[in-house]
């Protein structure tokens, strides 16, 4: 039985990954969680490098995947403390304790771990991060790769897909501005959307596959390991998002382009991420944005 650990199991990604592990029948699945309860899940505080350890020991999984973190940029670069505690502290932890059982780990980072001045970025472009959180998960890269060999690191760009909230996601979280925007609403204003940073949405669900895939190699004893990238293909700003939210909930929305960067903790331009090493492996699934937020809103329907 090939037993698999999903760290963070309740969250954006998490929830798109279990979803994808439990259709394999032959594979053993733990979750854990920590400020959401799930159904089937352990309690595990990734702060704790003792509870780490004592969880890992316990359960012995063949793999583990490490979906927990600091993902916020505004919270990161405030809570400087925090951020290194989930994203570097934690990996470093849960890694030094797999390698005591031989388990492989995928640990999750992100795009921002580049400036966005020269994209496509390879796998092994050399990163040069710009904010507090893209610092943060490029120490937690090099945390994993100075506490075990067996060991790979998944980069992603901007994350959507099923919700449980609106905010919990960057692109869902536009909604409720795009609707107070409506021009049916007598009170309504125009709403400000960045058209400055490049970004590149893409479905949780579609990750999960990819994660899914990588599992598999594993577990036919033939683990990818190093660094890897993936990334959906379209190439959107937040004023695009905002047209194609707005388009799929058939709201007349009011929105208005911001041409230059007005957010307070500075965000790179374009870190489109090159997904070819994992590509070339037969490996990845990428959902047409339209169909894939069209499946997230019928899931939570704006009631607004």
């Amino acid at each position: 039985m090939f037993k698999v650990a999903v760290i963070g199991a309740s969250g954006l990604l998490g929830r798109a990954i279990v979803d994808e592990l439990v259709q394999q029948r032959d594979w053993q699945l733990v979750q854990t969680t920590f400020s959401r309860s799930a159904a089937q899940s352990v309690r595990l505080d990734i702060r704790d490098p003792d509870a780490v350890a004592q969880f890992v020991d316990r359960e012995r999984p063949d793999a583990i995947v490490i979906a927990a973190a600091e993902r916020r940029p505004d919270v990161c670069e405030h809570d400087p403390a925090l951020a290194r505690a989930l994203n570097v502290d934690a990996v470093r932890a849960i890694a030094s304790a797999a390698r005591r059982h031989g388990a492989w780990v995928l640990s999750i980072s992100t795009d921002y771990v580049f400036d966005g001045t020269q994209p496509p970025y390879l796998y092994n472009a050399a990163p040069s991060p710009i904010n507090a959180y893209g610092r943060s998960k490029l120490e937690g890269e090099r945390a994993l790769a100075e506490s075990t060999d067996l060991g790979c690191v998944l980069r992603l760009p901007l994350l959507f897909g099923p919700i449980v909230d609106w905010q919990e996601s960057a692109v869902t979280s536009l909604v409720p501005a795009i609707a107070a925007s409506a021009r049916t609403k007598p009170e309504a204003k125009a709403a400000v959307m960045d058209a400055w940073a490049i970004r590149y949405p893409t479905f949780t669900p579609d990750v999960a596959v990819v994660v899914r895939q990588m599992l598999e190699r594993h577990a036919c004893g033939d683990a990818v390991c190093g660094t890897v990238q993936w990334s959906g293909d379209e190439p959107m700003k937040k004023f695009d998002i905002a047209q194609r939210l707005a388009d799929a909930l058939r709201i007349d929305a009011q929105l208005t382009p911001q041409h230059t960067p007005t957010d307070a903790t500075p965000r790179p331009h374009n870190c489109h991420l090159d997904s070819a090493r994992l590509e070339a492996l037969g490996i990845g699934r990428r959902t047409p944005f339209d169909k894939a937020i069209r499946e997230v809103l019928a899931q939570f329907p704006w009631r607004g």
